[in-house]
């Protein structure tokens, strides 16, 4: 699936099920949100901070899926073309690291 459909998915559910989107600051609070429950898995799961028993069971790919919904929220109501966007980027990051990282010591 590319982020265009991604972005018409969630727009389709906003609107059958969502009455409709939240306001984008609240939408930026609600992706604040999300990315920190990710960060309390990444930091108990695979950091050194210990992992209560009450976040074992917690889903990271469902955490990742919360930012991502967010995200395509986010990028429907400003009218950002997150596959336009994200191609560019991907473009850039190309041309502009190409070498950058295999020269990068620290990375050997």
């Amino acid at each position: 699936m590319d982020l265009q459909n991604a972005q018409k998915i969630v727009d389709d559910w906003i609107n059958e099920h969502g009455v409709r989107y939240f306001n984008e600051l609240t939408n930026m609070a609600q992706l604040t949100e999300e990315v920190g429950e990710v960060a309390r898995i990444i930091a108990r799961r695979y950091g050194e901070q210990s992992e209560k028993e009450s976040d074992k069971d917690k889903d990271l790919g469902e955490e990742l899926a919360d930012v991502v919904f967010v995200v395509l929220c986010l990028a429907n109501q400003t009218g950002i073309d997150l596959q336009k966007a994200f191609d560019a980027k991907m473009d850039k990051k190309t041309k502009r690291d190409h070498t950058r990282h295999h020269e990068n010591k620290k990375l050997k």
